[in-house]
C-alpha cells in the first residue's frame, strides 16, 4: 500500500509538473501565416472545446515562426506526457478528488493575483524589477533591461506557483515532498537538483546567526509536527513560513520556497494568501533577523498575520 502510495504521490508531482510547464508555454497552438495586402502575419489556431479559435501574434518574422513552432512542438509533447500519467494513475486506482467550493475560489483569487505575488516574492529576493517588467515575463517569458539569472528567478516562480495550483497537488497534505519539489523549481537553471536538502554550511547576511546543517528525519518531523498541531490554517501557514526560512533547509531559494509553501498549506485549507507585500519587505526582514537570533517574542508571527494575510 505504501509503495502505491509513494507511485502515485510521485506521478502526481509529475503531472503539476509537465503542466506547469505547459501553462509556461508563451503561445500554444499551430502557427499560422496569413497575407494581407502583401504583408505576412502571425496567427495561432487552437481548439477551444468545439470551436477553432485562431489568435493574432504579431507581423511575420522568421524568428517568432520558428518559436512558435517549437512552442507547438513542446506543448504536443507535454500533453502526451500528461495523458500517460494519467493512464499510470488509473491503473493505480488513482480517481481526482473533487476540491471543495471555498478551496476552488482560493485557486481563482491565486490565480487572479498571480502576477502581483510573484513580484512582490522577487522584490523580497532583491530582484532588480518593476512590476511591468514582471508582468512581461510572466505573459511572454522574455523581457529587456534585465539580467539573465533575474529572468529565470521570475518564471521559477512562476513555475513553482503554476505546481501548488495543480487540483492534484492541492489535494494532498502540505508535506516534506510538497517543500522539496517547489525549492526544486524555484532552483531550477541554478543548480542540478535544488530540491535536495542542503549538505554544505551557509550563512546569512545581516545576521550572525549560522543554521546548522539540516537532517531529513528531523526536518519531516517538525514539518508534520506544525501541520498536525490543533492550531488556526493561518497560524500554521505562517510557522511553516518561518520554520523553512530559519532552517535554510536548501542551498539557496529558501524564503521563495517557504512562502511558495506556505500559500500550499492556505489555499488547501481555502484562507487566502500569505505575501510579504513589497512597501513591507524593509521591516519584514527587520523582524526576520530578530527572530533568526531568537531575539523575537512572536512580533514576527503577528506581522505577518496582520500585514502579510491576503483574504478573499
Amino acid at each position: 500500500m505504501e509503495n502505491t502510495y509513494s507511485k502515485i504521490q510521485e506521478l502526481l508531482h509529475q503531472k503539476a509538473d509537465f503542466q506547469a510547464r505547459l501553462n509556461l508555454l508563451p503561445y500554444d497552438g499551430t502557427p499560422e501565416v496569413k497575407d494581407r495586402d502583401g504583408q505576412k502575419y502571425l496567427y495561432i489556431r487552437k481548439r477551444v472545446g468545439s470551436r477553432l479559435t485562431s489568435t493574432y501574434v504579431d507581423v511575420y518574422s522568421e524568428d517568432l515562426y520558428q518559436l512558435l513552432l517549437r512552442n507547438n512542438r513542446e506543448a504536443r509533447e507535454l500533453r502526451k506526457q500528461i495523458r500517460h500519467i494519467e493512464k499510470d494513475l488509473a491503473a493505480l486506482g488513482y480517481e481526482e478528488a473533487d476540491l471543495p467550493p471555498r478551496v476552488m475560489l482560493n485557486l481563482d483569487f491565486a490565480r487572479a493575483n498571480m502576477k502581483a505575488n510573484i513580484y512582490d516574492q522577487a522584490v523580497l529576493e532583491g530582484v532588480a524589477t518593476t512590476f511591468p517588467q514582471t508582468a512581461d515575463i510572466i505573459d511572454n517569458g522574455i523581457v529587456t533591461g534585465m539580467t539573465a539569472s533575474d529572468v529565470q528567478k521570475i518564471l521559477n516562480l512562476k513555475h513553482a506557483w503554476e505546481f501548488i495550483l495543480d487540483k492534484d497537488v492541492l489535494n494532498y497534505t502540505t508535506d516534506y515532498h510538497i517543500l522539496c519539489h517547489i525549492a526544486k523549481l524555484v532552483n531550477e537553471g541554478f543548480y542540478t537538483d535544488g530540491g535536495r536538502i542542503r549538505g554544505v554550511p551557509v550563512t546569512i547576511g545581516g545576521t550572525s546567526y549560522v543554521p546548522p546543517l539540516p537532517i531529513e528525519t528531523v526536518v519531516k518531523e517538525a514539518i508534520d509536527k506544525i501541520v498536525s498541531e490543533d492550531a488556526d490554517d493561518v497560524d500554521i501557514a505562517i510557522r511553516l513560513c518561518l520554520y523553512c526560512m530559519k532552517t535554510q533547509i536548501f542551498n539557496d531559494g529558501n524564503k521563495r520556497t517557504a512562502v511558495i509553501f506556505a500559500n500550499h498549506c492556505m489555499i488547501s485549507k481555502g484562507k487566502g494568501l500569505i505575501v510579504i507585500p513589497e512597501k513591507d519587505v524593509p521591516e519584514f526582514k527587520k523582524l526576520l533577523v530578530a527572530y533568526y537570533e531568537n531575539r523575537d517574542n512572536g512580533e514576527i508571527h503577528t506581522f505577518m498575520r496582520e500585514q502579510c494575510w491576503r483574504t478573499f
